[in-house]
């Protein structure tokens, strides 16, 4: 591949590669930035041809192919200082000159011409949809995954709120939105055959359970609650705290006693 991995690629029906790739930051948009920016979007074929390219200086983490050829792209955006400053929960940003930021969805064609776009901060309640009390005040949302569900709506994963939200592509309104106590900083949720969402629930800083755990939730949209669920016996053997699956997951240094501070209830 032309770039190192900006997280995630997958097999296309086709057989291809639909591959996000990280290039270099044309510069850094809060501390934390370099370590999931992404940047380019690109198919290749099994001799790793690339047929198409596609850039954005503020991509970072997922990006889907959908169905009429177009590309989700999950991209951020500086929150106005008003509005961030009511913004709930979280632990000060590192550099707070930088300000906050949250998500931007855009649906783009393949040439990069943006035919709808989606703002986080003109949806989210600062009151409600707050930080969890170990990530820092730079971001508000954190999606690390997006994706188009078979009705042609948008599902979203806000690691940062621990919430997931389906989002009409035709109003922008919020259809369904799940978040805390039930996912705490989750990760890859899917749509599934029977309409059911499943999503990886990390676990970290849970508002109902002292216990740092991970488990798997099948998720009834009508109801919002679980009707199957995976977790290991003793629940804490099986736990991954900043991604969806144990082989890719990395220390947690925002645990520390900062993290007790500033703990946001519904």
């Amino acid at each position: 591949m032309p770039y190192p991995p900006g997280d995630y690629g997958r097999l296309l029906p086709s057989g291809n590669l639909f591959y996000c790739g990280k290039t270099a930051a044309d510069s850094v948009r809060f501390p934390t930035w370099p370590l999931f920016k992404g940047g380019a979007v690109l198919e290749a074929d099994w001799r790793g041809n690339v047929l198409w390219e596609l850039r954005h200086p503020d991509h970072h983490h997922d990006a889907r192919l959908m169905a009429n050829g177009n590309v989700l792209l999950l991209t951020i955006e500086r929150v106005p200082s008003e509005l961030a400053a009511q913004v709930q929960g979280g632990i000060p940003a590192i550099d707070a000159g930088s300000g906050m930021w949250a998500d931007r969805i855009l649906e783009v064609t393949k040439k990069g011409n943006v035919v709808w776009e989606w703002h986080a901060y003109e949806h989210l309640d600062p009151a409600t949809d707050c930080l969890t009390a170990n990530d820092w005040r730079d971001e508000w949302t954190h999606a690390n995954t997006v994706l188009e569900t078979p009705d042609g709506n948008v599902l979203v994963s806000f690691r940062n709120i621990s919430t997931i939200a389906i989002i009409s592509r035709n109003t922008g309104e919020v259809l369904w939105k799940l978040g805390p106590p039930v996912l705490a900083q989750q990760h890859d949720p899917q749509v599934l055959p029977n309409g059911n969402v499943l999503v990886f629930d990390n676990g970290l800083l849970r508002r109902d359970w002292p216990m740092v755990f991970s488990r798997v939730l099948e998720i009834d949209r009508g109801t919002s609650t679980a009707v199957w669920n995976y977790r290991d016996t003793p629940p804490q053997s099986f736990f991954s705290p900043t991604s969806p699956a144990p082989s890719g997951c990395l220390t947690a240094t925002r645990l520390s006693v900062r993290a007790a501070r500033g703990v946001c209830s519904r």
